[in-house]
């Protein structure tokens, strides 16, 4: 047995041939016996997706059938004959957009026009095919070389599939991996409305009422909306984070990690395993993070947050800068284990991000940042309970919060900071407080509401405390309502409660202390 870990392998054979495998081949007989037309799996970032999609490529790809078939021996697959009878007998294109990345569309029209011709190029063995035109011939030829217009690369892939159809007599089955990597990038580079036309267009052409294609299968972390892509594509299934046919399809199951402590001799590994890891939930299956359980084992069983290292965590960030104090407040209280009801977008619209929390929520979800405790089908949706999965992504959100607030150089001193508070300690608390505030003077001068600015600055900090404290904002007590309450979860610990005021001037600041002591007391607030 291969007991070394696959990092940053994802090709099939690869790993089959050299390192440790787990088997998800059980899979292809479900999708091949009952496909839809096109089924799109979204599952976050390193979640397996492309492995998925190289081990079907194999699987299925009538070229090269039969020096691919010993790859699927002592499978799962290998035990069902009726789906063994199907290897090798397809034409497959395959391809993957992750790279697909350009900081303007300008770029991107030559990121996709060099891609396409290296995907032309590989199949320029199609141009021997007798029953091609002279128009398909020199078309196949513009594309090849780059010298096509953005306008004919939009149908390259449907003209792709309609050449491959000629050349094989049969239809072929199309793999797109990371379909949505370039209208990510255009979202986050400012040209999403150029980008969206285009591979609306691509992609529709490609999958919509094709005579030309068996079948399709796409990855991507988000289901971007039918509005934006997917139009009048009724043919469509979405298997996702919330509501799933292959739950286990990526990812690894309790019962796979736990077979893989076994086979490395980490038995006893597994509390630690689960602690750090696990806690997704696809459509009620338990699954842990696969990228982090095999760095986790690569690095001899040392935990750490290996996927929220891996760059990408942009999404969360973005979402932070944006976010309202009260998100702010809410995702606070999912640092504490309190859950987030979200009511879910089934596709998802960029351009409602920053205004629709809900739409926020169910990006977070999406990507892996939260996952559902549970889920409630109703006349408006699915509502669900959501909740940080996991000790790793707890730990990314302490950094990203504290981020928010322009403190990701001085943790050492933020955390000095909280501790001032819970040792009463008013001296160090005024003078970090005035040290963080010459900071962000830019941002304290243009908030509207300087009260809300110093509550949620103070609310940022306090992800510091989590999880040895509970941390609650704008809550019912006594008779009112305070501002921010530590609680302190080990008997005999230090409680705050927290009241803000500003003033007009320096003269007024006692007063103003006064006034927010008096309110604590008479409020009974503690």
């Amino acid at each position: 047995m291969n007991t070394a870990m696959p990092i940053g392998r994802d090709d099939f054979a690869e790993v089959r041939r050299g390192y440790y495998f787990v088997d998800k081949t059980a899979v292809i007989g479900r999708l091949l016996h009952k496909p839809a037309a096109v089924t799109l799996f979204t599952r976050p970032r390193r979640f397996g997706k492309t492995l998925l999609m190289s081990m079907l490529r194999y699987f299925l790809d009538i070229e090269g059938a039969e020096d691919h078939r010993p790859l699927f021996d002592g499978l799962a697959v290998s035990r069902d004959a009726a789906t063994m009878q199907l290897q090798g007998t397809r034409p497959v294109l395959f391809l993957t957009l992750k790279g697909w990345k350009a900081n303007n569309w300008a770029e991107m029209q030559e990121v996709i026009k060099d891609a396409l011709g290296q995907i032309f190029d590989e199949r320029e063995f199609l141009l021997d095919t007798p029953t091609l035109t002279r128009r398909e011939r020199a078309l196949f030829e513009a594309i090849q070389m780059g010298t096509a217009s953005t306008i004919a690369c939009r149908s390259a892939l449907a003209f792709l599939l309609r050449i491959m159809f000629k050349h094989y007599g049969r239809k072929p089955v199309l793999l797109l991996d990371e379909y949505d990597v370039p209208i990510q990038t255009s979202w986050t580079h400012s040209y999403y409305q150029d980008a969206i036309g285009f591979f609306r267009e691509f992609l529709s052409s490609a999958l919509k009422s094709n005579d030309y294609l068996d079948f399709a299968v796409l990855t991507g972390v988000l289901r971007i909306s039918k509005e934006s892509i997917f139009s009048d594509l009724n043919n469509l299934y979405v298997d996702s984070m919330v509501s799933a046919e292959y739950p286990s399809a990526m990812g690894f199951t309790g019962a796979e990690v736990a077979q893989m402590t076994q086979d490395l001799g980490y038995a006893d590994k597994l509390a630690e395993l689960r602690d750090w890891y696990d806690g997704y939930r696809i459509d009620g299956h338990e699954i842990y993070n696969p990228w982090s359980v095999i760095c986790y084992f690569q690095k001899k069983c040392m935990p750490g947050a290996y996927w929220v290292n891996t760059s990408g965590n942009g999404i969360l960030r973005e979402m932070l800068e944006h976010a309202a104090g009260d998100t702010l407040q809410t995702l606070q209280g999912a640092m504490q284990g309190r859950a987030i009801e979200a009511l879910l977008r089934e596709g998802f619209i960029y351009s409602e991000i920053y205004q629709n929390r809900n739409a926020l929520y169910t990006m977070l979800l999406t990507t892996g940042y939260l996952t559902c405790a549970a889920v409630e089908r109703t006349d408006l949706g699915q509502r669900a309970q959501l909740v940080i999965p996991n000790r790793e992504i707890l730990a990314l959100f302490r950094t990203e919060v504290l981020e928010r607030f322009q403190l990701e150089n001085l943790p050492t001193d933020a955390q000095k900071f909280m501790l001032a508070f819970l040792h009463g300690d008013v001296a160090t608390v005024q003078r970090g407080l005035s040290e963080y505030l010459e900071l962000l003077a830019s941002t304290f001068d243009t908030a509207k509401g300087k009260e809300a600015f110093y509550h949620g600055f103070v609310l940022g900090m306090t992800a510091i405390l989590v999880p040895n404290y509970e941390v609650q904002s704008n809550r019912e007590s006594g008779y009112g309502r305070y501002d921010i309450a530590v609680f302190p979860k080990q008997a005999g610990g230090t409680g705050i409660v927290l009241e803000f005021k500003t003033a007009a001037s320096e003269d007024e600041l006692m007063a103003k202390a006064q006034e927010a002591l008096q309110q604590i007391a008479q409020r009974d607030y503690a």
